[in-house]
């Protein structure tokens, strides 16, 4: 089945641009989190920043000079999401999907710079910049579909992303796994700022497995775990996601591989611009 032609055949232009401008009529959602970041006296230090502007956390450590950059990187991220919910909004809505976690869409500064030092010790060489460009989920989206339109809601909401601009730029189907994570995590570059956004696809099953599971994967992923225990904490995980059904014709679910024509709804503007 092709994506473009099944997007083209159920949405019409006119939905599309009804929709979209549904969704921007929403306007910016702001987290708490963002709120607290923009109005913190300037004088407070953030927990885990050290005296010399470095960081800090269970064992980790950043330099003052990397810790700016992941800082400037969570702001261009956090300004780039304005633009990016949206979309993604509008394309759940069009879609008939569940937008899951939505309040948790911005990856928290401890958790990226925990993931870059976490690379950087791993990699010795590996340089601050290089560690922020294989990071595509520091703005993150979950849309959720019963299984028995799981199959169209992706390939609905996928050619939609696309057909605004947003280029695929990663596509993992794990449907067709013998063991371990089922879904589909995919990743976007927004077209004008460029900024990499991940969008996973999911089931209420897979769903539920993948927040079940979640603390082993943690604890399997940490740098101490011996190797004994991270074998039994895969297993666990396997045993977890094999009870999750597979929707019809998951496995088969592939990227948009172009762009559909372009889309009336995609120059309407974003509010605050």
């Amino acid at each position: 089945m092709n994506t473009h032609r099944t997007a083209r055949r159920i949405v019409t232009r006119a939905a599309t641009a009804a929709a979209l401008a549904t969704a921007l009529g929403l306007g910016a959602v702001h987290t708490a989190t963002a709120s607290a970041a923009s109005s913190a006296p300037v004088s407070v230090r953030p927990s885990g920043t050290d005296p010399d502007g470095g960081w800090h956390q269970n064992g980790l450590r950043l330099k003052a000079a990397d810790n700016k950059k992941v800082d400037a990187f969570v702001h261009r991220a956090r300004n780039a999401e304005r633009a990016i919910s949206p979309e993604v909004r509008a394309a759940a809505r069009i879609s008939h999907a569940e937008l899951i976690g939505f309040d948790q869409r911005l990856k928290s500064p401890d958790s990226l710079k925990r993931k870059v030092a976490t690379w950087m010790r791993e990699s010795p060489g590996q340089t601050v910049d290089e560690s922020l460009s294989m990071i595509n989920d520091s703005v993150r989206f979950t849309l959720q579909w019963p299984a028995g339109s799981y199959s169209q809601g992706v390939h609905t909401a996928s050619g939609l992303l696309s057909a605004w601009g947003n280029d695929s730029t990663r596509w993992a189907n794990t449907w067709n796994r013998t063991a371990g994570y089922k879904a589909i995590n995919s990743a976007w570059r927004a077209p004008r700022s460029h900024q990499l956004f991940e969008v996973q696809f999911h089931t209420p099953e897979s769903k539920a497995a993948q927040l079940e599971t979640h603390k082993l994967y943690e604890e399997q992923r940490l740098p101490g775990t011996p190797p004994a225990r991270v074998r039994e904490l895969q297993a666990q995980q396997n045993a977890i996601f094999a009870a999750v059904p597979v929707p019809p014709g998951a496995e088969r679910l592939t990227a948009p591989t172009r762009r559909l024509s372009p889309d009336p709804a995609r120059r309407l503007p974003v509010p605050g611009r």
